[in-house]
């Protein structure tokens, strides 16, 4: 539903040129609404205007484009439209060559106080999008063009100098995009636009590009880095580490393929894993740490304890856990305080599974997001952890995909998990009845690629619906879907 206000704003908006005659009669209280309404109905004409005479220090958009009193559509889970950001885009740039006002002949207008445009947390979830929407790259080189154009033109109109505006973006970045990325950071300093990146996400980039992009970034800005297909090894990850540790305000690091096994070890690696270590413990602000396909076994604990403080998301897929290292993990200080923790493609079938079990214990109260997809749980692992998983009361999302479960253990788990009251995604195998002739145990990779019984599956979904109903959680979604935006980012928790 949608309120009077909204109504009439979206009425208000239908004729573009005499609302951009109206704005500097309106009061400004209503500016955060017609921003939303016209960026949601594709009024650029009004969204470009809206941007020109922003009556505000700050324009957000995570705070303008999210759920609302007059709306409850919230834009920043949807891919932008191209049109709107463009008119944003644009809105700045004419901001920037327009002189403040007291230098200018043009009737009443309001003072340009815009300090900041806040352009993070746009969707971004890798899906291909429509020629209508953009990604975060195409959001990324629309910026940096303006930086560019910006700092080659200059400005076209006489008076004072424009003030400068500060302007947040996430940044993506790959081997195809890195020079220009560059130079848009390079012509962003000392401009009246200035680019401040909150999340890096580098992708198959090379080291010293890197190191390069690192350096031209704002200290005070980033909270995240995330390098990803990058195959930097300890090697390389020792050359780039201490520019990252610069960033005392950094939250968030992600990084994979970080090699250190302790069964074949060097002393050029032992080395680099002890320099490594050190520039770890620099960070005062990391809360989430990411180390995807990193072979850390038998090695958590000298990672771990070189922390500052106590993490809450923590991302070990497919780092070849030793039952030490998840033990050591339940008995550290960091356990308490997790939220989101990822151990997927970690066998915690054997002499994992007790670890485990007292690792979750340690974590019951604070845990939010616990992915185990590929960890070899079969129904009895599953079964003689239910007991300690449905400690687990706040609970948010649970992915179990890839793991041998047969549709008893599915449906035991359902029944056990009805007390957790905020459990509202459970992402769950295939279960093995509907395979033909698999070997046992399965192996991750045939119960991914092996064809099912589509008939015996349906049968599946239909059970599982029917026990939700009667239990009364037809409003938590089980689902077979990995590629879907279900899993949550650690900042949104």
């Amino acid at each position: 539903m949608h309120t009077l206000v909204f109504l009439s704003t979206r009425q208000v908006l239908q004729c573009q040129p005499a609302a951009c005659q109206a704005l500097p009669l309106l009061p400004r209280e209503l500016f955060p609404l017609l921003f939303k309404v016209a960026f949601m109905d594709k009024k650029t004409v009004v969204l470009r205007e809206l941007v020109h005479t922003w009556p505000f220090p700050l324009l957000s958009f995570q705070q303008l484009l999210q759920e609302c009193a007059h709306c409850s559509r919230a834009l920043l889970q949807e891919r932008p439209s191209t049109e709107s950001m463009q008119a944003v885009i644009l809105g700045l740039t004419a901001r920037l060559h327009t002189p403040e006002p007291g230098a200018s002949t043009q009737p009443l207008c309001r003072k340009h106080v815009l300090r900041v445009l806040d352009m993070t947390g746009l969707l971004d979830d890798g899906v291909e999008q429509d020629p209508g929407t953009m990604s975060m790259w195409d959001c990324t080189a629309a910026v940096a063009r303006t930086c560019i154009a910006q700092q080659q033109g200059g400005a076209t109109e006489p008076g004072p100098a424009p003030v400068p505006v500060e302007v947040r973006v996430d940044l993506r970045v790959n081997r195809a995009s890195y020079a220009f990325l560059r130079e848009a950071l390079r012509s962003s300093v000392g401009s009246p636009l200035r680019l401040c990146c909150r999340d890096l996400r580098a992708e198959d980039l090379p080291m010293r590009n890197t190191v390069a992009l690192l350096q031209l970034l704002d200290a005070g800005c980033l909270r995240r880095v995330d390098l990803r297909f990058n195959n930097l090894g300890l090697r390389g990850l020792s050359v780039i580490i201490p520019h990252v540790a610069r960033f005392q305000h950094l939250a968030s690091l992600r990084l994979h393929y970080v090699h250190g096994d302790s069964r074949q070890p060097s002393v050029d690696g032992e080395d680099n894993f002890r320099y490594f270590l050190a520039q770890m413990g620099r960070f005062t602000c990391l809360r989430e740490l990411s180390m995807g396909s990193s072979l850390l076994s038998g090695r958590l604990d000298q990672l771990l304890s070189t922390l500052q403080s106590p993490l809450e998301s923590l991302e070990l897929a497919f780092c070849a856990l030793l039952p030490e290292d998840l033990s050591f993990l339940a008995r550290s200080p960091h356990a308490a305080h997790l939220k989101k923790l990822d151990l997927s493609g970690n066998d915690l079938s054997g002499s994992q599974l007790a670890p485990f079990q007292g690792l979750l214990k340690a974590s019951a109260s604070t845990l939010l997001h616990l992915e185990l997809t590929e960890c070899q749980l079969a129904d009895t692992q599953l079964l003689a952890t239910l007991p300690i998983l449905t400690r687990c009361a706040h609970l948010r999302y649970l992915g179990l995909y890839g793991n041998p479960l047969s549709m008893a253990g599915l449906k035991e788990l359902l029944r056990d998990s009805v007390v957790q009251a905020e459990l509202r995604t459970v992402v769950h195998p295939f279960p093995v009845d509907c395979y033909e002739g698999l070997p046992w145990p399965p192996p991750a990779s045939v119960l991914l690629e092996a064809s099912i019984n589509e008939e015996k599956f349906a049968r599946v979904e239909a059970e599982l619906h029917q026990l939700l109903l009667a239990s009364g959680r037809a409003h938590v979604l089980w689902t077979t879907d990995i590629y879907g935006r279900l899993a949550a980012d650690y900042f949104s928790l």
